[in-house]
């Protein structure tokens, strides 16, 4: 058996993760997993590359928790593919602040850095650090790469990087940064594959998903995207409000005596499709209720995506392709089209048959602007990424 690395993408309530074989150039998917801790009694499941399940425990109250569970998933693997391939395991970390542009083997200084930016990310950051902990205890010798979502983005210059605050706080890092750049760059990546023609066009990357945003592409390079220093600007998201009106925080904590806490919670756990429907924050449950709030809700999603689409497209000084990826984007056609329609006086055109049929490509014959649906995969480019790493490494020594 060849060398693997193991890929965790951590989530506000579950894992996924993947195993990847390095014998050849591009990463093999050996098997994928779910680690989920949202149930009363937290489940691992894994399954192959074709979707067959492969294994399946749960743990009860008194043992469960995400030690115990990677010790399942570790105890499987070697089961299965062998002791001593293992040879990292690379982790998806939300916010790299203004030092981290690339992937790093994880040190305890590395790691404590990264913690230090957790009031950047406070929903995101403690999950995608917690296993680099948990395995650290586990296997003490096996090396551990980050592999950031704001590195896609690090290139970002004046003015879409800066807020219009006093320069003394930009100095201390206070500036954009943006998220979801591991999808960005995996997205890129096929589109420059399956349309190399469009490589060096004016592009918007719609990552639609429980979080949400966009991004500018141009010569494949992000030059502006949605959200900021925090994964809480920009777009509608299932519980996060995205842009909102600083006036609305200062009324919130001087008016109705909300703690920093508690905005806290409403701004990232209670707000967006959730807030505003009353219903849920799953845009599936919300496309098939008939309640009015669910309707406003959904209405609101696609006029705030297509509303700061348009903005992308300023940016860019005009759009020659838009490309819809993450759960939302590369499922729910009700919304691909939506937006579609909101943005005909951009030239965007929307063929009926092809998006209701999920193709690659949805644009009709007369869309100025050519539209793709390509799905993401975050495990993926974590494991590119990781495979370099690693090949230097071997280099070095």
């Amino acid at each position: 058996m060849s060398d693997t690395i193991l890929v965790l993408n951590s989530g506000s309530s579950s894992i996924k993760f993947g195993l990847f074989d390095l014998a050849a150039a591009e990463p093999a998917l050996l098997c994928k997993g779910l680690l989920d801790e949202h149930e009363a009694k937290p489940r691992l499941l894994v399954k192959s590359p074709a979707g067959e399940d492969l294994f399946e425990t749960r743990r009860g109250a008194a043992d469960a928790g995400s030690a115990h569970l990677f010790a399942d998933v570790l105890a499987f693997l070697a089961q299965r593919f062998g002791e001593d391939n293992l040879r990292a395991v690379g982790h998806r970390v939300v916010h790299g602040g203004p030092d981290y542009s690339g992937p790093i083997a994880l040190t305890d200084d590395v790691t404590a850095k990264l913690e230090a930016l957790t009031p950047l990310a406070p929903l995101h950051q403690p999950r995608c650090l917690a296993p680099v902990r948990t395995i650290g205890a586990v296997k003490p010798d096996l090396t551990q790469i980050a592999c950031f979502d704001t590195a896609f983005h690090h290139g970002l210059a004046s003015p879409a990087s800066r807020f219009a605050i006093p320069r003394r706080y930009e100095e201390r890092g206070i500036r954009r940064y943006g998220f979801h750049g591991l999808s960005f760059e995996y997205v890129a990546g096929r589109l420059a594959a399956i349309a190399p023609e469009l490589a060096t066009k004016r592009t918007v990357i719609a990552h639609l998903g429980n979080g949400a945003s966009l991004c500018a592409l141009r010569d494949g390079r992000s030059i502006d995207t949605t959200m900021g220093l925090t994964p809480l600007d920009g777009l509608v998201m299932g519980t996060r409000s995205g842009t909102i009106d600083p006036g609305v925080l200062l009324y919130m904590l001087q008016h109705e005596r909300m703690s920093a806490e508690d905005l806290q919670h409403l701004l990232y756990h209670a707000s967006g499709l959730l807030g505003v429907s009353g219903i849920s924050a799953d845009m599936r449950t919300l496309l098939a209720s008939g309640e009015d709030a669910a309707r406003e809700a959904v209405d609101l999603f696609t006029f705030r995506a297509a509303q700061e689409i348009a903005m992308m497209a300023n940016t860019l000084e005009g759009l020659d392709c838009l490309v819809f990826t993450g759960g939302i984007g590369e499922h729910a056609k009700e919304i691909r089209s939506a937006i579609g329609e909101r943005l005909a006086w951009l030239g965007v055109r929307v063929d009926a048959a092809g998006n209701d049929t999920g193709r690659e490509r949805i644009n009709g014959g007369d869309s100025a602007v050519d539209v793709f649906v390509i799905p993401t995969n975050e495990e993926l480019m974590i494991a590119r990424h990781c495979a370099a790493v690693m090949r230097s490494k071997a280099q070095l020594s």
